[in-house]
């Protein structure tokens, strides 16, 4: 009987000297996927540069909101913050070793896939045949192992860690902080981690797709509105403070992960030029500020220009 359905296989059940005896069409086992031959195939190929990006992106994620949350409950007057933003980064750092270490193979920094074709291969579930019309055979898989699953290992590791280490932490060094304020980044995280767990379960598939370009407009956004509401205006305003050169740095990390994740580098020549547009939003920023300022354009206005 032939197999019917995209997601259908049949998987091997025995060996006969060497001849392989294949079961019924069905799911195909964890960790394999079924070919053009309708064969349930083991997945052992390395995951893309583009694979690895995107896991890099979901992995930072929960970092970035974490940072957020530290320095929006800091405060000005708390020398915490530094040490939360490094145990932070510790922790997602950790958490993102264990969680390579634990798949398969295990005890290396190093992990098989299946190859992602289309949209199609994140929702399984929707592609369920009915040769007859009225059963259903259900073939729901993960077909692009294990990118879909390994981030719900990563979360459930950084969880963990923060929950052993963070409030440790704060509690010690958190002296600028009232008894209220010192565990409100531990209470965001609490939320933020089920929201993400959310995410990559509904719209693992999408994000797989649009994380570069969420990555550029949401970077662009952020640095737009952080230069404008800390009344940065010139490049010496940018030198006032570290913390500001900290973060301009910051968003062009983001902004160069963006680009070589759209370009994915498959031509040096063509693609890396492309990271010397790195800088232009910033200095666009910087060189069209004075003709944007608010009290200049009312001034203008007020006298009829």
């Amino acid at each position: 009987m032939a197999c019917i359905g995209h997601y259908c296989g049949k998987p091997v059940v025995a060996l006969n000297g060497t001849t392989e005896i294949y079961g019924e069409c069905g799911v195909c086992p964890r960790g394999q996927r079924a070919n053009a031959a309708k064969i349930c195939q083991t997945c052992t190929e390395s995951p893309e540069l583009y694979d690895w990006l995107y896991l890099g992106f979901m992995a930072m994620l929960p970092l970035i909101l974490h940072w957020f949350f530290i320095e929006w409950y800091s405060g000005k007057k708390s020398s915490s913050a530094l040490f939360q933003h490094a145990t932070a980064l510790f922790e997602c750092s950790a958490a993102a070793i264990v969680t390579l270490l634990v798949s398969d193979p295990m005890g290396v920094l190093h992990i098989q896939s299946c190859r992602v074709e289309m949209l199609s291969d994140w929702y399984t579930m929707l592609y369920n045949p009915s040769p007859d019309y009225v059963t259903t055979l259900h073939c729901t898989q993960e077909a692009v192992y294990p990118l879909y699953t390994i981030v719900f290992i990563y979360y459930a590791f950084c969880l963990v860690l923060m929950m052993l280490l963070r409030p440790l932490l704060v509690k010690k060094i958190a002296c600028g902080l009232g008894k209220s304020d010192r565990f409100k980044s531990i209470y965001a995280a609490l939320y933020f981690f089920p929201i993400l767990t959310l995410l990559q379960a509904v719209g693992g598939g999408l994000l797989y797709y649009a994380f570069p370009y969420i990555i550029l407009v949401l970077s662009l956004v952020t640095l737009a509105v952080y230069m404008s509401a800390s009344e940065i205006e010139s490049f010496k305003d940018l030198l006032v403070r570290k913390k500001r050169l900290i973060v301009l740095f910051s968003h062009w990390l983001l902004h160069a992960y963006g680009i070589i994740s759209i370009s994915r580098v498959e031509k040096l020549e063509r693609d890396l030029p492309l990271l010397a547009l790195v800088p232009t939003p910033a200095l666009f920023y910087l060189l069209t500020a004075k003709f944007t300022e608010p009290s200049r354009i009312l001034s203008e206005g007020a006298n009829g220009h």
